[in-house]
């Protein structure tokens, strides 16, 4: 039995019917790289099954302290059953891509029950009308609550069900499972008091570790050395107000190297600054065609993962943040991303100096039980219509591996990521990288976004404009050949 940390826990405590609190993603894969040539049902359920034991979170689940006087804890769930985490479900034809991201959004709309491990993998079919998409490809939708893990430390349930090489070798893990007997209500209340006890020491620890971090900021203030990356509060927009329980998915898929080329384009910009002003330059686009563009740039909120090394496959969540400027105001795309690394060098200054494990650490003393009596009361009161943001949306970025994956033998195609939204901030753009392509997905309030497929078309349309703007033209060969067959084809 483990406790929760206070990060992990908020994300059960901040839950609310509209508000699930699991992120997850959309991953498509080639089932004729397989043994087989394809994959049934009942080889996908023995395949998870031998892969169990590769990450913690697959059997744990949640025990509550009454009354929320204390974090949860995590047990070995001693009822775990396979199939209720492992679902299959086909899509109508014709099987389109529209219909996949409605289906998607769908299933991540409907939160986790919290008395079960908190993960489930549903296997979808019948994608058969897909562009670029081989004839028989599927695609696993997974959705994992926050409290379990983070981008990085889902890297490493992506691990246990993946392998290098398609012929689906017998991989050994070092873990020995065991059920949990269930804890009593007394004992978890007396746990709880004995933590009590030690909270002004907890509180006292975080301070006197976070003093030469804050004297450090401080002074870098004073001296301009570092500057405050925002003033004030976001502009509000219409993903800014009371989220519903209704969902939208998509994404974009672009060519890294071709990221990676437009960054050169600006001196010491990196892959994330380029996403960053994509993702800008889409927005800018979305809500001027829905007459809600502000004058004042929109701000992202970026987390940073604060995981060490001997943590790769600790419990939860090891994260911080930054508020970054995403350059909605610029017009020109290379201007743009110039204003996007500036600023992103300026607040990642800021939260080293501070001490982006500092501030993590600071939700150690929340208390939980107000914070969901808080995270209610705000829901029900609909206070996010009522004052104006802190941030408009998040851009998460989660880096994969740059060769091929294959689960149960079928090869990984490409990612889409899935995220939580709540009340204030209806919009997050998980972003994956993978085997030489990087994917921005999306997922928005289905009342905010009713045409995610319009947002998708401007993030698009952002790309190619920085691509076109950032890399050098081609030189053209002048050849009357040439020009004769272009005359003769329009004249056609």
């Amino acid at each position: 039995m483990q406790q929760l940390t206070g990060l992990d826990a908020s994300f059960v405590y901040l839950e609310t019917p509209n508000t699930p609190m699991h992120i997850g993603s959309l991953a498509i894969y080639d089932p004729s790289t397989s043994p087989n040539g394809r994959l049934r049902f009942k080889e996908v359920l023995a395949f998870v099954e031998s892969r169990l034991d590769g990450a913690w979170a697959f059997r744990r689940r949640l025990v509550r302290v009454p009354f929320d006087l204390d974090h949860p804890y995590w047990i070995e769930d001693p009822d775990f059953d396979l199939e209720y985490h492992v679902r299959h479900i086909a899509l109508p034809e014709p099987g389109d891509w529209r219909q996949l991201c409605i289906l998607a959004a769908r299933l991540h709309a409907r939160p986790l029950d919290l008395n079960k491990p908190l993960w489930e993998f549903t296997i979808i079919e019948g994608l058969d009308n897909i562009d670029g998409l081989p004839k028989g490809s599927i695609a696993i939708l997974s959705k994992v609550h926050h409290a379990a893990i983070d981008g990085m430390s889902g890297v490493e349930m992506t691990t246990a069900i993946h392998d290098l090489t398609p012929d689906v070798p017998e991989r050994k893990f070092d873990v020995s499972w065991k059920a949990d007997t269930k804890p009593s209500d007394a004992e978890l209340l007396i746990r709880a008091q004995v933590n009590a006890v030690r909270q002004p020491l907890k509180v006292a620890d975080i301070i006197a570790r976070s003093i030469p971090g804050m004297a450090k900021a401080s002074t870098g203030l004073l001296s301009r050395d570092l500057n405050l990356p925002t003033t004030g509060s976001a502009p509000k927009t219409l993903f800014n107000r009371t989220v519903s329980s209704h969902r939208v998915v998509d994404g974009v898929r672009f060519d890294l190297e071709e990221v990676k080329a437009i960054k050169n384009a600006v001196e010491g910009a990196t892959v994330n600054d380029v996403i960053l002003s994509v993702v800008g330059g889409g927005l800018r686009k979305y809500l001027t065609h829905h007459e809600d563009l502000p004058k004042k740039d929109l701000i992202a909120f970026a987390p940073i993962s604060v995981r060490t090394e001997e943590e790769k496959s600790a419990l939860g969540n090891q994260v911080s943040g930054m508020h970054v400027n995403l350059g909605t105001s610029v017009e020109d795309p290379v201007e743009r991303l110039r204003l996007v690394h500036d600023k992103s060098k300026g607040a990642k200054a800021l939260t080293n100096a501070i001490g982006a494990r500092n501030l993590a650490q600071f939700s150690e003393v929340s208390p939980g039980g107000l914070m969901g009596l808080g995270a209610r009361l705000y829901s029900r009161a609909g206070l996010a219509n009522a004052h104006d943001p802190a941030f408009n949306c998040v851009v998460t970025n989660v880096p994969g591996p740059p060769v091929p994956l294959y689960f149960a033998g079928a090869q990984l195609i490409e990612q889409y990521g899935t995220g939580p939204i709540f009340d204030g901030m209806g919009l997050i753009h998980p972003v994956y990288s993978y085997n030489g392509t990087i994917c921005v997905s999306f997922t928005a309030d289905r009342d905010a976004v009713n045409d995610p497929e319009r947002y998708a078309d401007c993030l698009r349309e952002a790309f190619e404009e920085l691509k076109a703007a950032a890399l050098p033209k081609p030189k053209r060969k002048s050849s009357s050949k040439k020009t004769a067959s272009r005359k003769k084809a329009a004249a056609g």
